[in-house]
């Protein structure tokens, strides 16, 4: 069921962002195109190894959790809401501060209620610091965080609490190393 992820990550280029050894693949970054068979393949995997039981919305983060929100809610009639980059100041937002390997800035949670219960899923932990702070945000609004899973994990990022990666990866001499797999 992985296999396109596997073989496509093998496959994907490597840029330096600084120190950091960025890998561009369509999960993670939409370039160079987002194959439907690929997407179809990684939100199969997710709906087999997440708990979906009574979970009312997934929360996904934007960019690029986006279109595996829209593929899960789409496949499985669970709604989903987008972490945005932007403030729009209604009633109960919870403003996310993000550190990651590369970047830091302000996320926008909006939509989730006390008791909600929720499932966290998007592309790509790395660092671990987008993650962080959407667990933080939604634990402030009482949500019920019933299960986390991303695409791809890269190396040992820790978030504060288990989660599940249908791939885990290194980046090692500009190339992409598949080290563990969910499937």
């Amino acid at each position: 069921m992985l296999e396109r992820l596997v073989e496509s990550l093998e496959k994907c280029p490597i840029v330096k962002r600084g120190d950091y050894d960025y890998f561009i693949h369509p999960i993670t970054d939409g370039v160079p195109r987002v194959e439907p068979a690929l997407l179809r393949d990684v939100c199969t995997a997710m709906v087999k190894v997440l708990d979906l039981q009574d979970v009312k919305l997934f929360v996904v983060a934007e960019a690029m959790g986006i279109h595996i929100g829209t593929t899960l809610s789409l496949m499985t009639d669970i709604p989903f809401t987008i972490v945005r980059k932007r403030k729009y100041e209604l009633p109960g937002e919870v403003a996310v501060h993000q550190t990651t390997g590369y970047s830091k800035g302000e996320l926008y949670l909006n939509g989730v209620a006390r008791g909600d219960r929720v499932v966290i899923v998007d592309d790509v932990v790395s660092t671990g610091g987008t993650m962080r702070a959407l667990i933080q945000a939604l634990e402030y609004t009482g949500a019920d965080i019933v299960d986390i899973c991303v695409a791809i994990r890269r190396g040992r990022a820790d978030v504060g609490r288990p989660f599940k990666s249908l791939v885990d990866i290194e980046v090692v001499n500009s190339r992409v190393h598949i080290i563990g797999r969910s499937l």
